[in-house]
């Protein structure tokens, strides 16, 4: 029996979730919504509305919200309240008071909602957490994050630090499994927008690990790099391919000491690992309907939506005063 399922929002990611919905198996989207109508259309068959509403009455039992980050809340509420469970795209919300209501509400109706934090289900990253967590690495120094490309016409309601920013926030925390203690960032806005379009953070987790992350909507070519360096080499994970590549640390030493001198650590194998690349938000939806049925519980919740939420606002706040920001500790 296919869990019944609604979308509101039906622009760039909405079309991407109406796909892999029809896709999934076990389930069944029964009901869409958007009040400007299905530009990229996919509707088909499937009835059209122009609010939450029209979703609820048509009797979904899940539904996906990919409408602007100011409407998130309202959104979601609204399904929460007639009981229905919910994956709301990234950020969770436009501020941390409205996160605290989401996860209250959905709380208290024992419902399960995720956020789409896509990238925890990236074939690279989900092995490269693994081969983290088994000691590949020994102990972690660092991780850094490079997430670069040109401005998306699309966004609109939030900057740099919240759409994209949030992406290497949660990867972060989750392939470290730590929160982050602290936190110092610098922006810019270059194009001409009221939000920021480039930051540079810098922190480090409450298991002392070091955090970088360069975020922009100025470049002229898309990156989407992960490095993980620890004692016995690095990582690099390359998320728009899904490639995971492991530079080893050298044991020996070569003969012309000049290069030796300048390379500093020693240069091992270089292994690039065949992963099985199955589409992120694929495993995503599964993840969530998964979450429904009640088999396995590995969806970003709303608390660690709430979580990243809090890291990137910390990051702005920081930005506009110079500050660095600390956290308190996490049980």
């Amino acid at each position: 029996m296919s869990i019944k399922y609604g979308l509101i929002g039906l622009g760039m990611m909405g079309r991407h979730h109406a796909r892999v919905i029809r896709e999934t198996e076990g389930t069944e989207l029964i009901a869409l919504a958007d009040p400007a109508g299905d530009p990229h259309g996919v509707a088909g068959d499937t009835p059209i509305h122009d609010s939450v509403q029209g979703l609820i009455d048509a009797g979904v039992e899940a539904a996906v919200v990919a409408v602007p980050t100011r409407f998130h809340e309202d959104v979601a509420l609204a399904l929460a309240e007639a009981g229905v469970h919910t994956l709301i795209e990234k950020p969770v919300a436009h501020t941390l008071e409205a996160a605290e209501r989401l996860v209250s509400a959905f709380e208290s109706a024992n419902l399960v909602a995720a956020v789409g934090h896509v990238e925890r289900f990236n074939p690279a990253l989900v092995s490269l957490r693994a081969r983290i967590e088994n000691g590949d690495l020994g102990e972690v120094y660092q991780i850094q994050t490079r997430r670069q490309g040109p401005f998306p016409a699309r966004i609109a309601d939030v900057g740099v630090v919240k759409d994209l920013g949030s992406h290497d926030i949660d990867l972060t925390a989750w392939l470290a499994q730590s929160h982050y203690a602290s936190i110092a960032a610098q922006t810019t806005c270059r194009s001409g927008r009221e939000h920021e379009d480039m930051v540079a953070i810098t922190g480090t987790l409450e298991n002392g690990i070091m955090v970088n992350h360069i975020v922009n909507w100025l470049t002229p070519f898309k990156e989407r790099l992960t490095l993980v360096t620890g004692e016995r080499g690095a990582f690099v994970a390359d998320t728009l391919t899904a490639d995971l590549t492991f530079y080893e640390n050298g044991t020996g030493h070569g003969t012309w000491d000049a290069v030796t001198t300048f390379r500093g650590v020693s240069e091992g194998t270089v292994t690039r690992f065949a992963l099985d690349k199955r589409e992120p938000l694929k495993s995503e939806h599964e993840a969530f309907r998964d979450a429904i049925l009640g088999t396995r519980q590995d969806h970003v919740s709303l608390r660690e939506g709430y979580e990243t939420l809090r890291v990137a606002e910390a990051a702005i706040a920081s930005a506009k005063s110079g500050d660095a920001v600390k956290f308190g500790t996490k049980e």
